[in-house]
């Protein structure tokens, strides 16, 4: 497992039930989770939740309001900061077992020695993977169709102290975008995504992930540069297991670069002692 066991900021209290019982900073969130199926280790916790996110039967939901707490505030991770706000659909504009993956990339960018790291971030959302490679002197490209999540994103890398960083932000749809950029003659030492299970491009392109990611990846192996450091690929869609992403890692990139390729689940450690598998991840490494 990849293991998101470094946050201060942010703890994952009880988990079952289908529900997950949070505290970012100071503020304490149950959400539902469709993975966290066995019991709920102390039902009393539940009280502790400042704010419920509840779906309805007709498709989404809503935040139920216990007590009073900011529309939106930050949590830290090491030294970086990012702003969570409860958002439609249970989201905080946050994923924190994401925070393994920060690690790893911040640590293969620092490890490198080179003077210049070009990453491509995809779906890159509000920028977690973003502000950690920035951190680590790396000059990115971030992408998503969204321009609410972009900004967000900006946002985040002002926070961390980084509106310095040589960092693109770039609303578009990430296929049309890669495309663009492999006409320009632009390559990247390193390739981040997290492509959604369905979604729409910034112009109501649809996108479909079992018909578009591995045209995206042939796409984007397209842009690596002749000696790529690492490539990375997030998924949270059921079916999509740590095996598949493995073996397209190893199709498209190991056989080529040579390199080593790893996969597994992304987990947070639950209080209890107990993990909870949140997606997916692939890595290839030089």
């Amino acid at each position: 497992m990849f293991i998101a066991d470094d946050w201060s900021d942010y703890t994952l209290i009880d988990a079952g039930d289908g529900e997950k019982l949070e505290r970012w900073g100071d503020v304490t969130l149950l959400r539902p989770d469709p993975q966290a199926i066995w019991n709920f280790s102390d039902p009393s916790k539940r009280a502790l939740a400042d704010a419920v996110y509840h779906r309805s039967d007709k498709g989404g939901g809503a935040w139920e309001y216990r007590r009073p707490i900011p529309e939106s505030w930050t949590v830290r991770w090491r030294d970086l900061t990012f702003l969570v706000k409860p958002m439609g659909f249970k989201h905080t504009g946050l994923f924190p077992e994401q925070a393994a993956n920060w690690a790893w990339i911040r640590e293969k960018i620092t490890a490198s020695g080179r003077e210049q790291v070009r990453v491509l971030n995809l779906f890159g959302y509000t920028g977690g993977a973003t502000v950690a490679a920035a951190a680590a002197g790396a000059e990115v490209c971030h992408v998503d169709a969204s321009k609410g999540m972009v900004a967000q994103a900006k946002i985040n890398m002002n926070l961390s102290g980084l509106s310095d960083r040589p960092v693109r932000y770039i609303v578009d749809d990430c296929m049309k975008f890669a495309a663009r950029e492999e006409r320009r003659g632009k390559t990247y030492d390193a390739v981040i995504m997290d492509p959604p299970s369905y979604g729409r491009g910034a112009n109501g392109e649809v996108w479909k992930l079992e018909e578009g990611l591995m045209p995206l990846m042939a796409q984007c192996v397209r842009l690596l540069s002749e000696k790529p450091l690492f490539f990375l690929i997030n998924s949270y869609t059921t079916g999509l297991q740590p095996t598949v992403l493995k073996n397209i890692l190893t199709d498209m990139l190991a056989r080529r670069f040579g390199g080593t390729v790893t996969a597994d689940e992304v987990c947070p450690p639950i209080r209890t002692g107990l993990m909870l598998p949140c997606g997916a991840s692939g890595r290839w490494e030089a």
